[in-house]
């Protein structure tokens, strides 16, 4: 998965390899310096999936639990704070997370239960909650129980329900 300035990508034996710009520890190497080739993060083999912000990252392990890394400005780790962090932190508790997307300067991911979440900046009503408030940690969206994907823009969020319907 390609982002603004960094790629990462998980191969079959579960390791997750990340390379590019590292100017806010968006690689998840516990520093700040930049790669041109591909990079081990950590030596865990249990990452299932994993996606690229605009300097910074989240991923899935295989146990259910959220991961996010990197520029933490606006809360878009999901950490309840705005400390960037160069390697990866658990988001919470959970262990149901099922996928995850990074924007600009937010994210959303969906839990196993079929529900919406979203953090970070809201400045355009990106996290669907009907303001602008931003969110340093993960906030359900609506009360519905029917969603199956979502991917987010710059400044925008797309989502599809199980029906099939796309969301904006």
């Amino acid at each position: 998965v390609c982002s603004s300035d960094l790629s990462v990508a998980l191969k079959t034996d579960g390791t997750l390899w990340s390379w590019g710009g590292n100017n806010y520890g968006q690689l998840g190497l516990g520093n700040m310096n930049s790669y041109s080739s591909p990079m081990q993060v950590g030596t865990l083999t249990n990452w299932l999936t994993v996606v690229g912000g605009y300097n910074h990252t989240a991923a899935i392990k295989t146990n259910g639990t959220l991961w996010t890394w990197g520029y933490n400005n606006l809360g878009q780790l999901g950490l309840n704070n705005t400390t960037s962090y160069s390697s990866p932190k658990q988001v919470g508790a959970f262990t149901n997370w099922s996928s995850v997307s990074c924007g600009q300067c937010f994210s959303f991911a969906i839990k196993t239960d079929g529900t919406l979440w979203g953090w970070g900046q809201n400045a355009y009503g990106t996290l669907g909650f009907g303001n602008t408030t931003y969110y340093s940690s993960p906030k359900q969206v609506g009360a519905l129980t029917n969603w199956s994907s979502v991917s987010c823009g710059f400044f925008f969020t797309l989502a599809i329900k199980k029906d099939g319907t796309l969301w904006a």
